[in-house]
């Protein structure tokens, strides 16, 4: 493909993103479908921000470690969540530095800070408390709202996450639900953590994969399911641009029958 042919490809995309109304793509999916990574390149090719909604939970559980707030009392955890301002935006000029998008509690700039170790170790259970969950699900709806209408710093934003379609934007113009088979998921997770130096093995990663599925869709609060309306995408054995490449077609799909 020539330089020429590729920026007229990628100026039809960005064509085809300003034509989204409201400016607001879901997608769900399973831990390890892939939905992270399409999510990101589809909103890069569409010039919308990413925004991975995993980082608000691990906004409150930072926010719970460094104000001492006991991650288990969980009272306490879901009203710090209510209290506190958290935002996004599109990365400045000075802070490309690999994120994604820029997160910020009160005010504060925490993209990295929510990555520790410590908060690795406590997000999950500060995401299963329901008030917690409540909390996040309107702050992310007011964020994906800003952007939706085009008041923000980008033209429009995909949401990842495991309730996106269902409960935080229902209204999306786009829903789109990632899966892959649970070994083919397992067998990239598996992959992610041996490149970190983490041994662990395939079972044991398999085994988790799957009690993590049960957890994620038995919960009562918002359980991980595909909306009625989503567009189904089974990527297993699929490269990612295989995967962007179905992602754009149901956009094209969808702007056909708004």
């Amino acid at each position: 493909m020539s330089l020429l042919e590729s920026s007229q490809i990628e100026s039809s995309v960005r064509a085809l993103g300003e034509q989204v109304r409201p400016a607001i793509i879901a997608i769900d999916g399973p831990a390890a479908s892939g939905k992270s990574t399409v999510g990101y390149r589809l909103a890069k090719a569409l010039d919308y921000l990413f925004f991975d909604t995993g980082v608000m939970y691990r906004a409150v559980t930072w926010a719970a470690l460094a104000r001492g707030v006991a991650i288990e009392d969980e009272p306490a955890v879901g009203d710090l969540a209510h209290a506190l301002e958290i935002d996004l935006c599109s990365p400045q000029p000075a802070q490309q530095d690999g994120r994604h998008a820029t997160v910020r509690v009160d005010g504060q700039d925490v993209t990295w800070l929510i990555r520790a170790p410590e908060v690795d170790r406590n997000v999950s259970a500060v995401s299963a408390y329901c008030e917690v969950r409540r909390a996040m699900t309107a702050k992310q709806r007011q964020i994906a709202q800003r952007y939706g209408r085009g008041d923000a710093d980008r033209p429009g934003i995909v949401l990842v996450g495991r309730d996106i379609g269902t409960v935080v934007v229902p209204d999306a113009a786009l829903k789109l639900y990632v899966d892959a088979t649970p070994e083919e998921r397992a067998r990239r997770r598996h992959h992610e953590l041996h490149q970190q130096g983490k041994t662990i093995s395939s079972e044991q990663v398999l085994a988790d994969m799957m009690r993590r599925d049960r957890l994620d869709s038995e919960r009562a609060l918002a359980p991980l399911r595909p909306a009625a309306d989503a567009v189904r995408i089974d990527n297993t054995g699929q490269s990612a641009d295989a995967t962007l490449v179905r992602a754009l077609d149901a956009l094209w799909a969808t702007l056909g029958q708004l």
